[in-house]
């Protein structure tokens, strides 16, 4: 009998996958714990806003020195180190409203040690992933984020209702300490063998090439004397392919914070439900957002190899058909008035907005292939803006709408709610479409 040897890289997708699905664990989980406890202490709508939107303050602060350190140090280890950081926090901080203060620090922190785990997986996405494979191996690590918010969405409120909201941490600590123990055991850095065989193969450029000696910069480690290439921060900066990039991450992490902070919220005031009743539909949206994720990925490596499209254009067709049709949802949303049209319109909005980010999400990897961690670093800063901007402009406009003598369980006062995110949608798309490109424009 012949043994099938499991490839190395399906070891480190998969890894990668159950880390982004642990994340955002913790992120619904916190949404809902916070928002039980918040409300069992009367505490206002754009107070709410503002602990909810700390996550991102220290998220965005550490972006691009998440890819600076994953580049500089490996992402592997940069991955691991920030998982242990956030667990502990996890595991420590009491959840209590009335503790202001200490809430907000904890969030920040848990913010700044996430912040340097997307650069760091496309890092080690790079060093692993042959070109064709890659669309697919993004989908499959990225929708994770989405199969851990399904879980979160049903599992989670039970566990408030019968546990208590700090029984919540205690969880999201228990699955960052298990995700670490996996990871130092099975992920490893590749071996210079592999990039030897995938370079002649004609399937990937390696990480760190050696041409061009005159712009690389030697470093001295433990190990002897490697090679870096230096960083075209300027070409980067002012490349508008990856501001097309920035600009659609932008619009799509605005919409999914909008939704993953707030939506509890929607059912709760909006109409009138509670998330423990509703069963199993309340994780439809994150769920959705798992199978179109993978979906995009898989169609948009088929069309690539089969060579039906060029990879540009293949980018350009399911980010224009993502972020098109979920706008159109968004903004139907307020209009219905019952929990099934409510989530059939977020479910349609989130999982085609998933499938957009087989256009502009593996983008980083098409653009700049050795330098992907910058490139994610610097796009998710603006997606980490866009949590800041948006869940807290939402406890804002939800207080003003009060001011007004709206009753929150009107559609009119949801309305800009899911507006503003549906036209952000329909713009980002024209961006794309306009300046993006699917081929490599730095060496």
């Amino acid at each position: 009998m012949t043994t099938v040897k499991f490839p190395k890289r399906y070891v480190i997708v998969l890894l990668t996958f159950i880390c982004t699905n642990v994340c955002y664990i913790e992120r619904v989980g916190f949404s809902i714990a916070y928002t039980v406890a918040a409300d069992a202490t009367g505490v206002n709508q754009s107070s709410k806003g503002l602990i909810l939107s700390t996550f991102y303050y220290g998220y965005v602060v550490s972006q691009l020195p998440g890819g600076w350190a994953a580049r500089r140090l490996g992402g592997r280890r940069v991955l691991l180190f920030s998982f242990v950081l956030w667990s502990l926090i996890c595991a420590f901080v009491p959840l209590d409203p009335n503790k202001v203060v200490l809430l907000v620090f904890s969030r920040l922190f848990v913010g700044v040690a996430q912040g340097f785990i997307f650069p760091s997986i496309h890092t080690v996405l790079a060093q692993w992933v042959p070109p064709h494979e890659r669309s697919r191996s993004v989908s499959l690590t990225t929708s994770g984020m989405y199969l851990g918010a399904a879980c979160g969405m049903l599992l989670l409120p039970s566990l408030v209702k019968h546990k208590g909201p700090q029984s919540v941490f205690l969880v999201e600590a228990a699955l960052g300490a298990m995700w670490c123990i996996l990871w130092f055991r099975y992920a490893t850095d590749p071996p210079r063998a592999v990039y030897q065989k995938t370079t002649s193969a004609g399937f990937e450029e390696p990480l760190l090439p050696m041409s061009k000696l005159k712009e690389k910069m030697r470093v001295q480690n433990a190990k002897g004397t490697v090679y870096v290439s230096k960083i075209p921060w300027k070409k980067i900066i002012f490349s508008l392919p990856v501001w097309a990039i920035v600009v659609n991450n932008f619009t799509f992490h605005y919409a999914l914070y909008v939704l993953m902070n707030w939506l509890p919220t929607y059912f709760e005031l909006g109409l009138q439900l509670s998330l423990q009743d509703m069963g199993s539909s309340k994780m439809l949206p994150y769920l959705n957002m798992f199978i179109f994720s993978n979906i995009g990925g898989v169609v948009a490596d088929y069309l690539i190899t089969r060579r039906i499209l060029s990879v540009t254009k293949t980018r350009k067709l399911l980010n224009t058909v993502g972020f098109v049709v979920s706008a159109l949802a968004l903004m139907a949303l307020p209009l219905f008035r019952s929990s099934t049209g409510t989530v059939i319109c977020s479910s349609v909005s989130l999982g085609f907005l998933a499938l957009g980010r087989a256009g502009f999400a593996v983008n980083h990897m098409d653009v700049a292939p050795n330098y992907a961690g910058i490139v994610m670093g610097f796009s998710n800063t603006a997606g980490t803006l866009a949590g800041i901007v948006g869940v807290g402009l939402t406890g804002k406009i939800l207080e003003a709408a009060k001011a007004a003598n709206m009753d929150l369980s009107s559609s009119e006062s949801w309305k800009t709610v899911f507006f503003v995110p549906g036209y952000l949608c329909i713009f980002s798309s024209f961006v794309f479409l306009i300046f993006s490109t699917g081929e490599k424009i730095f060496e």
